[in-house]
């Protein structure tokens, strides 16, 4: 099977993410996914897992883990989602994304079990098998997976963990009804198994509880037993002191922008460390952190004018590119934000976040999602905040327009879902 045909098969299944779902959902089960994984021979019990959840912050947290894990001289399968620009970027070995055809081998192996199966997988389902069958066929030391929604009912939570990672838990897939803060930790919580080390990321002590009841073997949790003690501004990215129970490594360059990011390599660390049982070398550490790069995180595309592309996909990461921008990237010309996002978010709140108002001009575009919110009702809730937004007919029109008169002291911030983002992205490097 090729690219183009493992393309086609896939879209011929259900694809919920490009679906509005948010709150409690009935009915979920990981069945079918075990079913299916069973056919092919278990193939994800071959290999040690590194499983991470949370809000925000997942795809950043495992390339620094599959960082740190290279640079022991392991071989790594990284599992992610969504792609920015192809599917291919989803699975990776060795921090690189596979190729076209090493894609197609994997999705015909799920094609091929199909008519053994009691229902037909889901699109995501299919591609989360595919990329657990590859890294069993290339035969890595350890697979870094992140989870696409949630955790419990997650298609990839048919591994077992033997460190499972929690960044954060805030406002995403939620419908915000009754403590919805508290149902989305159980559902994360889910990923945690009897046999794993959990490496908590979230300090609320409440929502702490949710993640202890599922009776993890250890746990480590930030603030108390890991955390990023010092994290400091620098030309490129961050300086960054990071402690584990086994030490404190100081001044590690990161070069990711953005406080967050410090925190992300925390958490990145404290796992690896629990993964090995032992502290990492400094110097492994530094090597590792300076090698970490992630498209469509505060990814700085052009200079002369500034062009910024940020995936702050829900309202916990619109304040955190907000305050980004504001400590990393003012700027003497003029400020320009171009912006989609998709239903069932937020919106008003992503637009406050990242602080619309005080843009010069606000470029609002529609995503390439079924699920995208139309550029008209974003540039309408714009307004409603007293920021000067206009609608743009598509993500290209909107580049153009933000880009056509800009100077060379202006900034182009570009943002909201990873959809908007990918598109962008895919515009600005080829052109």
């Amino acid at each position: 099977m090729d690219f183009a045909a493992a393309l086609d098969w896939l879209n011929r299944h259900i694809n919920y993410e490009a679906m509005a779902r948010a709150g409690r959902i009935e009915g979920l089960s990981l069945d079918a996914m075990r079913e299916l994984v069973a056919t092919l021979g278990d193939p994800q019990s071959a290999y040690p897992v590194i499983h991470i959840t949370g809000t925000n912050g997942k795809g950043s947290t495992a390339r620094v883990i599959t960082r740190l894990l290279m640079a022991h001289g392991l071989s790594v399968g990284t599992y992610t989602s969504p792609h920015l620009e192809r599917y291919t970027e989803r699975i990776r070995w060795n921090d690189e994304e596979v190729s076209e055809e090493a894609f197609g081998a994997a999705i015909e192996a799920v094609a091929t079990v199909e008519e053994l199966l009691a229902a037909a997988p889901t699109h995501f389902e299919a591609l989360t098998a595919g990329a657990l069958h590859l890294f069993a066929d290339v035969a890595v030391d350890v697979a870094v997976v992140e989870v696409g929604l949630l955790g419990r009912y997650d298609a990839t939570n048919v591994v077992d963990a033997d460190v499972a990672v929690v960044t954060n838990v805030g406002r995403d897939h939620t419908d915000l009804q009754g403590d919805w803060r508290w149902k989305v930790a159980e559902e994360k919580a889910g990923i945690v198994k009897g046999a794993s080390h959990l490496v908590l990321g979230e300090t609320d002590p409440r929502l702490g509880a949710a993640f202890l009841a599922e009776g993890p073997a250890a746990t480590w949790r930030r603030g108390a037993d890991f955390d990023c003690d010092q994290n400091r501004l620098a030309v490129g990215g961050r300086l960054v002191t990071l402690r584990t129970p086994h030490h404190s490594l100081d001044d590690l360059f990161l070069p990711l922008h953005g406080a967050h990011q410090g925190d992300n390599a925390a958490v990145a660390l404290a796992a690896v460390e629990a993964f090995f049982g032992r502290p990492v070398a400094e110097e492994v550490a530094d090597e590792a952190l300076r090698a970490v790069r992630v498209p469509g995180r505060f990814e700085v595309l052009r200079r002369q004018p500034l062009v910024i592309l940020d995936g702050a996909h829900n309202p916990d990461g619109a304040e955190a590119a907000g305050a980004v921008l504001a400590e990393e990237f003012t700027v003497d010309g003029r400020r320009t934000l171009v912006m989609g996002v998709l239903t069932g978010r937020d919106a008003e709140a992503m637009l406050a976040g990242v602080e619309a108002p005080t843009f010069d001009r606000v470029i609002c575009c529609t995503p390439t999602s079924p699920r995208a919110m139309p550029a008209d009702e974003l540039a309408t809730l714009a307004r409603r905040l007293a920021a000067p937004a206009e609608p743009a007919a598509s993500v290209e029109e909107g580049l153009a327009r933000a880009l056509y008169d800009a100077g060379e002291a202006d900034l182009v911030f570009v943002t909201g879902s990873l959809y908007l983002v990918g598109a962008a992205r895919a515009i600005l490097t080829r052109s």
